[in-house]
């Protein structure tokens, strides 16, 4: 996937949160590989730059000799759009419910002005509590967001230093849609419904002092919609305790507030909302590239291009293979598994007959392009299968050319919560030719990830070079 069709999939404003998400995981995958390895990759990326150095252009050259692109990197975004979306929807519904609430009219009493202000007033107090917590980074429901959002391995990702501006984000987003939900609602009834405002309070205020408080808050619009400031007269008539049986007050009157509430409403309410989710995006755009500029992998990745590679004179120079590493030892026969699971797409076009599925044999897919809910439903099928088979063992085929991920990782550990505790994973990396073993430089990184995630039940098997490989697994 290149980078113009990324901005596509994830939009404009997620551009360099993206891409910040993405050298992340390719700095975490980059660590399976060697030193030396990286060195030699990096340095020739260098030299046929052309002076085009950026992380965008090196994820590209990466992706294209190496692995391509995984979505693991972005399956924390797609958490937090899904967060956002929630709290759009959720701020609307609350917003009509709101609005309903504030301008009850039963004809027994009036809708106070004062306190339709005051509500405005909260709203705008709470849209800049918002964006200074963001600012300043505050955490207020940080307990909150390590507890659900960020388990496991994500509570070390770059977009956890991101949480402050991607919350303000979203609930700058619920606000504004809340606003305008209550605009909506507001214009509807004063369509459908005779609504009868006016205004009261307890301080000691007079017509006039108030009309002047009215005319201030009404200055915004005042060239716009004249009829949208409240006179002197429709406040002198509108107080409460003033008007009494008999009074010369018409029905028409009464509803003489609502241009001013309408546009007080989306003067104080949703015009800040506005101006601060825009902030908001800026800022987490801001933040995204700082986090960018100062990341470790980038000091390094800078280093390795600018130093020139020494040669040991080893005859594997290749900057697409990693060093070669004796495996025989810690290989394990390959098992007759009862469920084959394809890794991103491992074996498409020639699946050895081996891993075929049959009527005792389950072949699934996972990872790669797969969804989150396919990666779920494919535990959830390997679970099924292993209750009514008596051999708890699964083989999980991958592309031995590719570096394990930290997805697959993330796989096999959700997984290990749903199989039953006996289970035996088998990983087996195979060869561009599925027909022919992988040769050992590509296998060394798969030991070292199955290692490095201390599961004993967890193997590495090559796809058999001779007939005695597949006489059994290990108990």
């Amino acid at each position: 996937m290149t980078g113009s069709r990324k901005e596509k999939e994830h939009g404009m404003s997620d551009k360099a949160l993206t891409l910040l998400l993405e050298f992340d995981d390719q700095v975490r995958r980059d660590h399976h590989q060697s030193p030396a390895f990286l060195h030699r990759r990096d340095r020739r990326y260098a030299l046929a730059a052309d002076g085009t150095l950026t992380p965008r252009h090196w994820l590209d050259y990466v992706q294209r000799i190496g692995s391509p692109h995984h979505t693991s990197a972005l399956r924390p975004l797609r958490r937090w759009h899904r967060i956002s979306l929630g709290f759009v929807v959720t701020g609307a519904l609350f917003g009509i419910v709101t609005m309903l609430g504030l301008l009850y009219y039963d004809g027994s009493g009036r809708i106070n002005i004062t306190v339709l202000l005051a509500f405005m007033l909260l709203q705008l107090v709470l849209a800049v509590a918002t964006s200074l917590q963001a600012l300043a980074g505050w955490r207020p429901w940080g307990w909150l967001i390590e507890r659900y959002l960020h388990p496991g391995q994500e509570a070390a990702m770059a977009i956890n230093r991101l949480q402050p501006q991607l919350m303000a984000r979203a609930a700058h987003g619920g606000g504004l849609a809340f606003a305008l939900a209550g605009l909506l609602t507001l214009v509807t009834l004063v369509v459908v419904r005779d609504l009868a405002f006016g205004w009261s309070t307890t301080l000691s205020a007079g017509a006039a002092s108030y009309q002047q408080l009215m005319a201030t808050l009404a200055w915004p619009w005042q060239g716009l919609w004249p009829a949208a400031v409240p006179d002197l007269d429709l406040v002198s008539q509108t107080r409460f305790f003033r008007i009494s049986e008999g009074s010369p007050v018409t029905a028409a009157r009464w509803g003489d507030w609502w241009p001013f509430v309408t546009m007080a409403w989306g003067c104080y309410v949703i015009l800040p909302r506005l101006l601060l989710l825009l902030l908001s995006i800026w800022h987490l755009r801001r933040r995204a590239g700082q986090l960018l500029a100062a990341h470790p992998g980038l000091l390094a990745l800078r280093y390795r291009m600018e130093t020139p590679t020494v040669e040991s004179g080893h005859q594997n120079t290749d900057v697409n293979r990693p060093p070669e590493l004796a495996v025989q030892t810690g290989l394990h026969p390959l098992p007759d598994s009862p469920v084959v699971i394809r890794w991103a797409g491992a074996g498409n076009g020639s699946l050895p007959p081996l891993f075929q599925g049959t009527d005792r044999r389950l072949v699934v897919d996972a990872g790669g392009a797969a969804s989150l809910d396919q990666d779920q439903q494919a535990i959830g099928q390997a679970r099924e299968h292993l209750h009514a088979d008596s051999r708890h063992s699964i083989t999980i085929l991958t592309r031995a050319w590719e570096p394990p991920t930290a997805e697959l990782e993330d796989f096999i550990g959700d997984a290990r919560n749903h199989w039953p505790a006996n289970t035996r994973i088998t990983l087996v990396p195979l060869a561009t030719d599925p027909e022919q073993p992988a040769p050992d430089r590509q296998l060394a990184p798969w030991l070292r990830f199955s290692e490095r995630l201390s599961d004993k039940r967890l193997h590495v098997s090559r796809y058999p070079e001779s007939p005695h490989q597949t006489a059994g697994a290990h108990p």
